[in-house]
């Protein structure tokens, strides 16, 4: 018979509900949820360790979660109580994947081609933005996606949701902009900087050698470590009165760019 968690006051359930809240928790326990038999299945499917699935029988019965799952992975009843304590979104379907965080440090890096595209985030602050890039980044199969000097921890769920299971398919890595540049050069990847006090346009751009696309935050852009040791440091032309565009709108314009000229040009 299954374990069942009944109470919102029991200790396990207390310690679940932390996952969603801190990223202190996520880091000690190392440990974080999923919700979702998408983003569960996504996870599996790219290696990721699932310790135990957490299900509410009131919205997913053992039956329909057994056809998904089989009996691979642990599993625990709780209660709709408990359920929508712990549950951060209010669609997912009543099953929760309590999860083994990954080494996402730098030497850790591999490459899913020998021509590597890379996007490099600096400082990211918005979880919703990282998310939307992570989904774009599938969208495009580039090789790796850096988050550096980040502000948040990938775990947050805010993230997990807006990149619609997509931090599980991608390879993401975390270090600080020094580190991530003398990589970047020991590797031979041309830095391309994005800059709204550039003077080159990203689309009069040779990106069909290996390259890393650096975006900054939406208020300061790149730090001047980027800049200076760039191969090019490129712009997005704005034509309206606003002088930036949405991260994630800017990422997704000079990842396709790069992926049109590799295979569409």
């Amino acid at each position: 018979m299954n374990k069942k968690l009944t109470s919102v006051n029991n200790k396990e359930v207390k310690a679940l509900y932390q996952l969603t809240l801190k990223s202190k928790h996520r880091k000690i326990s190392n440990t974080f949820l999923i919700e979702g038999l998408r983003e569960i299945k996504l996870a599996m499917k790219n290696d990721w360790q699932i310790i135990q699935l957490l299900f509410c029988p009131k919205i997913i019965s053992e039956e329909d979660l057994n056809k998904s799952f089989k009996n691979k992975v642990k599993k625990t009843e709780v209660s709709i109580e408990v359920y929508k304590k712990i549950a951060y979104r209010n669609s997912t379907e009543g099953v929760i994947a309590i999860t083994s965080c990954k080494d996402h440090d730098l030497k850790n890096i591999k490459f899913k081609s020998n021509n590597p595209l890379i996007i490099v985030i600096e400082a990211p602050e918005k979880p919703g933005n990282i998310g939307a890039i992570l989904r774009t980044a599938d969208a495009a199969n580039i090789d790796a996606v850096i988050i550096a000097n980040p502000k948040t921890d990938i775990y947050n769920p805010n993230i997990i949701r807006s990149s619609v299971g997509s931090i599980f398919t991608n390879n993401i890595y975390v270090g600080n902009t020094t580190e991530i540049i003398s990589l970047l050069n020991n590797k031979n990847i041309k830095i391309y900087a994005s800059s709204l006090q550039a003077d080159e346009l990203y689309h009069n751009q040779n990106y069909c050698e290996s390259c890393a696309l650096i975006l900054g935050t939406e208020d300061k852009g790149i730090s001047k470590d980027w800049s200076q040791n760039s191969y090019k440091n490129v712009k997005i032309p704005m034509l309206g009165v606003v002088d930036s565009l949405n991260l994630s709108n800017a990422a997704a314009i000079l990842i396709f760019e790069a992926i049109r000229q590799r295979n569409f040009k």
